[in-house]
């Protein structure tokens, strides 16, 4: 059996790996393809990596939303670390297997990061929206042990449910080729190889996605359009200009992550295609935290300052 090396159980022939075809089809692509992801990799986790100790080392930039960008950027860099290395392996070498243990570890990690990322959004957007509509209340409302709540909810909401879904995602029998038209263990193309009806599993997995990508998008929709109300009203053009300028950048991470996050596991299954959904896995996985550095720093003005200030000194000087 090609790729998956099978053991007995009664009449099936279950799967101890996985092979994974993403990139079967571009054998000659595939060490440009590899230049290519290791230097997005490499931007992404270096970019985020700078942001984190820019608001380290910058003291004005202990507020939270800085507090929550340096969460969102660690969240990143784990994120993309969660599916790229194997990638780049796979994508130097002929047999692109992973074992069941091993999709079972990498699903663990990547759906809980997701999850968390949601509600992080949301927790940003939340901030956003008591700084603009509520700026004299901001410091109480916004204190570092709500902030740090806030954090740690989001956290632990992405590992409670994940890790439970992703149990039960790998309780089913898979069997077959193990063949994987995908390049990492992302929900639906494992649950596709399961030997048993799934019609159950994939409508409470839709159930999880709606209530738990929805949900947090609904709080976000919620947020700006409160927060757009608030901005409209302010007498001057730069008042306005000034507030708007604070939401920007994590408008636009929001609409990139959530845009394709919704597309992904909210269309109907016969909806799905191999191209379409290794396309999208792309844009939330390697694009989007690639982008995220680039947003922050060259749409706020706050952090070019920042990095202004820490390039011209001596960051140990900044410290003191």
């Amino acid at each position: 059996m090609s790729g998956s090396e099978p053991m007995m159980s009664g009449n099936q022939s279950l799967c101890i790996k996985f092979t994974f075809m993403a990139f079967s089809s571009l054998a000659e692509l595939q060490p440009v393809l590899f230049m290519v992801f290791l230097i997005v990799y490499l931007f992404t986790v270096g970019g985020n990596l700078i942001i984190i100790c820019l608001i380290w080392v910058t003291p004005s930039l202990h507020t939270p939303m800085y507090f929550f960008l340096v969460n969102l950027s660690f969240l990143e860099m784990c994120y993309i670390t969660s599916v790229m290395p194997q990638t780049l392996v796979h994508l130097l070498v002929g047999t692109k297997t992973i074992s069941v243990g091993g999709c079972a570890a990498q699903m663990y990690v990547f759906t809980i990061l997701g999850l968390t990322e949601c509600c992080l959004l949301a927790a940003m957007a939340y901030d956003r929206f008591v700084a603009i509509c509520y700026p004299l209340h901001y410091t109480s409302r916004m204190s570092s042990s709500v902030c740090l709540k806030l954090a740690a909810a989001s956290w632990i909401t992405g590992g409670v449910v994940e890790s439970a879904q992703t149990t039960w995602i790998f309780s089913l029998p898979f069997c077959g080729t193990g063949k994987i038209e995908h390049f990492f263990c992302d929900i639906m193309p494992v649950v596709e190889l399961a030997c048993v009806d799934t019609s159950h599993n994939e409508t409470v997995l839709f159930a999880v996605s709606v209530v738990f990508i929805m949900g947090p998008c609904l709080l976000i929709l919620c947020s700006y359009v409160h927060i757009l109300v608030t901005i409209f009203r302010i007498p001057s053009a730069a008042g306005r200009h000034k507030a708007f300028s604070t939401c920007s950048s994590h408008i636009l991470v929001v609409s990139l992550f959530f845009g394709t996050a919704l597309f992904t596991y909210l269309q109907p299954k016969n909806s799905h295609t191999p191209d379409t959904d290794k396309a999208t896995a792309l844009m939330y996985t390697v694009v989007t935290p690639a982008l995220n550095p680039v947003i922050y720093t060259l749409r706020n003005k706050e952090v070019k300052e920042a990095f202004h200030r820490v390039t011209h000194k001596n960051p140990l000087r900044q410290m003191a």
